[in-house]
């Protein structure tokens, strides 16, 4: 089975709905030209490696059972174990867990880790359960797909939805099937159980790091920078707080519940207290109510779309008026908004570079797991703005040097470095 864009499909997706695989796939398309002889491996990148799907039956408080579907998905293991979140989502789907591993290859490639790409999800709104519902799905999809993570294997990290709690439980049950601690078996921990100061932090520091660089490829000055926020949690928010103490506004925020709208600038750190006490934007007095279709249309000069995927489309990829978008989420801009926002001369930083700020900290996560000794919080952030700029100014250099867009460019390195791997490691047996 193939789609329109004559990809051989597993029989297990839709060709006529192929969903966030579908972007990725033709993300691939555009970097193949690029590649040289590594082109005859670059089927390897349009097929992940292995996808479980497993049955994630709980005990609800109300003594019925529950039944959950949950993934996890190794795109690509050449350049070392699996890396890549957990969400916990009503809409997840096997093609968006697929899309998100392959995306996850590509952002360890880039910023040269030595992790190769993963992902997982449960389809469930995790507001509808308790603590104990939550905690009990948690475990069981743990020992589920216990058989194919662990240190050395894969190792999941915080994602949608999911956090540090959700971390510590995964590794508690790896660690009782195993009979032994194994701390190094997820990242994003708390810092009591091995996780690493500055891991919450670090995607939002990385978002932060790559726009100051960008802005100064384009002589925008941050200090007089207007952003318009869409996802205001750990990724949106902490970019947004960094950007506004290097003096730049906070115009517009959209989240779940609503969109708010300040011209002169909203208050951050207020902001960040009524949505960690509400929940959401919406309801914060100092501001304005915007229309959730009206964010697409602020006057900005930075935009970070930090939620989910496919929130930037050909729809209205033509209102958008910044300057530069800095992609916080997965996969926030579809091929044809990508086309549109170039044609208008908006640089897009692709999430494979702009949000990797959080898996690099999960490496050093990693790495302190594995030697029990554990770093500074300077010392992280330090090797975190090191990496991150030392990998844009790779990218950067790349796309002047072909004159491509900023994400195949990223692309082109990253896919070079995975498909270098598989050739050097050859096919076995």
């Amino acid at each position: 089975m193939t789609n329109p864009y004559g990809h051989p499909l597993p029989s297990y997706l839709q060709s006529d709905n192929l969903g966030p695989w579908g972007v990725y796939l033709q993300q691939v398309d555009r970097v193949i030209p690029y590649l040289g002889h590594l082109a005859r491996w670059a089927e390897t990148l349009k097929r992940p490696k292995r996808a479980l799907i497993v049955d994630v039956p709980i005990e609800l408080d109300n003594g019925t059972i529950a039944h959950f579907e949950g993934y996890r998905v190794q795109h690509n293991v050449s350049r070392g174990p699996g890396k890549g979140g957990v969400r916990f989502h009503q809409d997840v789907t096997l093609s968006e867990v697929m899309a998100l591993s392959a995306w996850m290859s590509v952002k360890n490639a880039a910023v040269n880790v030595p992790y190769g790409g993963a992902k997982g999800g449960i389809r469930v709104d995790p507001k509808t359960l308790s603590r104990g519902e939550l905690e009990r799905m948690t475990r069981r999809y743990t020992s589920e797909i216990g058989i194919i993570i662990g240190p050395t294997k894969d190792i999941p990290a915080p994602d949608v939805n999911t956090n540090e709690q959700i971390m510590a439980w995964m590794m508690d049950t790896y660690s009782m099937n195993e009979g032994a601690t194994a701390t190094g078996v997820v990242t994003g921990k708390p810092v009591d159980l091995g996780g690493s100061l500055g891991r919450r932090e670090a995607t939002g520091r990385g978002v932060f790091t790559v726009g100051v660089e960008a802005a100064r490829h384009i002589e925008l000055d941050i200090s007089h920078a207007r952003l318009a926020v869409q996802g205001f949690g750990n990724v949106g928010g902490i970019a947004a707080k960094l950007f506004a103490q290097a003096g730049a506004r906070v115009v517009a925020v959209q989240d779940h519940g609503g969109t708010i709208y300040q011209e002169s600038g909203l208050d951050v750190p207020l902001l960040l207290e009524h949505v960690a006490a509400k929940g959401t934007v919406a309801g914060f007095a100092k501001a304005e109510v915007l229309a959730n279709d009206a964010f697409w249309d602020v006057d900005c000069d930075i935009l970070i779309p930090a939620a989910l995927e496919q929130q930037i489309n050909a729809s209205n990829a033509g209102r958008i008026k910044a300057r530069m978008v800095i992609e916080g989420a997965n996969g926030p801009t579809t091929p044809e908004a990508d086309d549109i926002l170039q044609s208008r001369n908006i640089l897009v930083l692709p999430d494979v570079i702009a949000n990797a700020g959080g898996v690099t900290v999960s490496y050093f996560e990693w790495v302190q797991d594995f030697s029990s000794f554990f770093w500074s919080e300077d010392e992280i952030n330090a090797r975190l703005v090191r990496i991150m700029k030392e990998a844009f100014t790779g990218v950067w250099q790349v796309a002047q040097d072909k004159k491509v867009s900023l994400r195949t460019a990223t692309f082109i390195v990253a896919c070079t470095r995975i498909l270098r791997a598989r050739e050097l490691r050859g096919l076995y047996p």
